[in-house]
């Protein structure tokens, strides 16, 4: 029986890992422990842990780490925390491998208390790139923590390679949000309607923005010129959750007066992901700076006007308008992106992170894998002298999977 730990921190990783964490469930010779902290125990985000909780998993470990502050010093404070908590669980309960993902803080400090147990690990969504954050250097940082890399396209799985990880250790797996594809049943408009509160009619924008946190001193007036944007155009407007970062509070604030002011305009703490995918479904165009309108609006055929430089350096499909934060540019993209002729332009738009498969691929490596010293003992993967990046990623022993 191999134990697998998987650690979750916010409602956004939970309903990406979901795919991956049923199929893990159903393998007889694994038995899965999910190590929750995060987002997900705090009652200013939720307490998402209830819906884990609802949906049967057993909980290893509840790990709390967010201070009520998000000011720099109460971000890094919460890191620290973060460490201590996850290493007095893993004292109590060692998986024999750990699955982590993306390039949240609360992650990294999971992925950072492993180290000294020597517990293998493996990591989603390593490779990619949003120099507009702060994620880059924890994403990074976790890739050389990790034994295992489950990329999401061939361009990540170079990235990683680039980073000096041995090939062997990387597998193209797509992102495994795309499986809710195949599995999820849409929920109808009136289901929607009832279960939140909001109007489908007319088609509404889905907003969602988080702390721009390489830029957090100007957050607010971040927050002024999308609402003063978005009020202009008109349209009805749902927003989403904002991230617990650096400067989150405050545009939680800043949506909370605007809704206020208009009775077109909601607010929606936690939908879950069949709600969220259904909503998207209905939805005019989505607007904000999460990697969701790169990763899973595609698959939509969704309009996404992309504010700012958070996401910047990720794939992207042509469905997605970037343009900055500024009032008059956000209004002129989400004039185009909701027009009739640009909606009708991402007719048989292809998503480029996967065809909505990755579960198996994933779950089948972590099965299978050795859990031996080959695996734990690291080396750094150099390439050959004058080979390029293109070059040295085309072998077929590269990125397996």
């Amino acid at each position: 029986m191999r134990t697998i730990g998987v650690v979750t921190s916010s409602r956004a990783d939970y309903g990406i890992y979901q795919p991956v964490l049923r199929a893990l469930q159903a393998e007889p010779e694994i038995r899965l422990r999910l190590f929750v902290t995060g987002m997900h125990l705090s009652p200013d985000f939720g307490l998402t842990i209830r819906a884990i909780e609802a949906d049967g998993y057993e909980i290893a470990e509840r790990v709390e780490m967010l201070l009520s502050s998000d000011s720099p010093e109460g971000i890094a404070k919460s890191m620290g925390l973060g460490t201590l908590g996850f290493s007095q669980a893993y004292a109590r309960s060692r998986p024999d491998l750990l699955v982590v993902l993306g390039d949240r803080f609360e992650m990294h400090a999971a992925a950072l208390a492993a180290l000294p147990f020597k517990i293998p690990m493996a990591h989603l969504h390593g490779g990619e790139v949003t120099s507009g954050a702060i994620d880059d250097p924890l994403r990074h940082s976790m890739t050389k923590l990790s034994h295992l890399h489950f990329v999401s396209t061939p361009e990540y799985a170079r990235r990683v390679e680039q980073l000096g990880e041995e090939p062997w250790r990387i597998t193209i797996a797509g992102a495994p949000a795309l499986d809710h594809l195949h599995t999820l049943n849409d929920l109808s408009p009136a289901e929607l309607e009832t279960r939140f509160g909001f109007r489908l009619t007319p088609p509404p924008l889905v907003v969602t923005f988080h702390p721009p946190t390489l830029s957090y001193e100007q957050t607010a007036s971040f927050a002024e010129e999308l609402l003063a944007a978005l009020d202009s155009c008109g349209h009805p407007v749902i927003f989403t959750q904002t991230n617990a970062d650096t400067g989150g509070r405050i545009i939680t604030s800043r949506i909370e007066q605007y809704a206020q002011k208009r009775t077109d305009v909601w607010r929606v703490e936690n939908m879950g992901m069949q709600a969220y995918f259904s909503l998207l479904r209905h939805a005019l165009a989505m607007v904000g700076n999460s990697s969701s309108g790169l990763l899973e609006a595609p698959s939509f055929q969704l309009p996404v006007v992309n504010i700012g430089d958070r996401q910047e350096g990720r794939v992207r499909a042509r469905n997605v308008l970037d343009v900055p934060c500024e009032r008059s540019a956000i209004a002129q993209a989400l004039a185009q992106a909701t027009s009739p002729e640009f909606h009708q332009s991402l007719n048989g738009l292809e998503n480029p992170y996967g065809d909505g498969h990755a579960a198996s691929r994933i779950v089948e490596r972590l099965k299978n894998v050795a859990l031996d010293d080959r695996l734990i003992r690291k080396r750094f993967f150099d390439w050959p002298a004058g080979s390029s990046q293109n070059e040295n990623s085309q072998s077929g022993e590269s990125h397996a999977g």
